[in-house]
């Protein structure tokens, strides 16, 4: 049986000195929920250096991950404030290990969440919405891992990057998206591949969270997932996501 408090130690440790460490299943094996438990205890350790919880990320909203993993449910993971990056800002690549780049949307908060929410109350919960990146970054050795692995990584989460909010939730549906590279467009897709629509998005949040015990307050992030394939990351970029009636978001890399 993992022993939970080490995994968690691992995990932390590795992302913390930017070191590629083995898959954890490869030594034991375990459950998703003993993943989360992992998780948390990672991300508990984070908060006791200092960090703040500032919201929480989804993985596998598109349909097309859900079957190349081989899984039948989201996953979630959390976000603190030291991995906010500023929007048209020098992102150091110091920290991270194999970095990779997905372009998303956030949402925003401005209500509590504390229990499973429908599709038609969803609205009522948010404040706004911006066009927003996400960095992953694996912390295990060449980006490979299992489903558990995955979730006990906090699911890759690694930072993220979030333009300025708008309201225009409505927008959202089938909005195109683009993520450009040093000028070139390197990937092209539609908000419509993150569950169909976004905000459904919110709906999966709230009954993930709800599963967990969890309560998400008013002015918490919820990073809804990729819209497009993920792009590696390498120093000396300048990569810019678009989302169609909602804005832009920018960043430079650097080592």
């Amino acid at each position: 049986m993992i022993d939970i408090e080490d995994a968690a130690r691992l995990v932390d440790e590795a992302a913390v000195k930017a070191t590629a460490i083995h898959q954890l299943t490869t030594v034991d094996a375990f459950s998703v929920h003993d993943a989360y438990r992992i998780q948390r205890m990672s991300i508990d350790r984070r908060v006791q250096r200092g960090e703040r919880r500032i919201g929480i990320k989804l993985g596998f909203t598109s349909r097309a991950k859900m079957m190349q993993m081989g899984v039948s449910d989201l996953i979630w993971g959390w976000l603190t404030d030291a991995m906010l990056e500023d929007d048209g800002g020098n992102v150091s690549l110091r920290r991270f290990i194999h970095p990779r780049v997905e372009p998303e949307v956030c949402f925003l908060t401005r209500r509590t969440i504390d229990r499973p929410l429908t599709a038609l109350e969803a609205k009522d919960y948010l404040e706004a919405v911006a066009p927003a990146m996400e960095i992953i970054d694996s912390r295990y050795q060449d980006f490979r891992f299992t489903l558990e692995d995955v979730v006990a990584d906090n699911c890759s989460s690694a930072g993220l990057v979030v333009g300025n909010w708008a309201r225009n939730l409505d927008s959202l549906g089938n909005a195109g998206v683009i993520m450009r590279v040093d000028g070139r467009d390197m990937q092209i897709g539609s908000t419509a591949a993150i569950l169909g629509h976004p905000v459904r998005a919110v709906v999966e949040a709230s009954r993930l969270a709800s599963e967990s015990e969890t309560a998400l307050p008013a002015g918490s992030l919820i990073m809804a997932g990729a819209a497009t394939a993920a792009h590696p990351l390498v120093p000396a970029s300048h990569v810019q996501v678009l989302v169609s009636g909602v804005g832009e978001v920018d960043i430079t890399t650097r080592l």
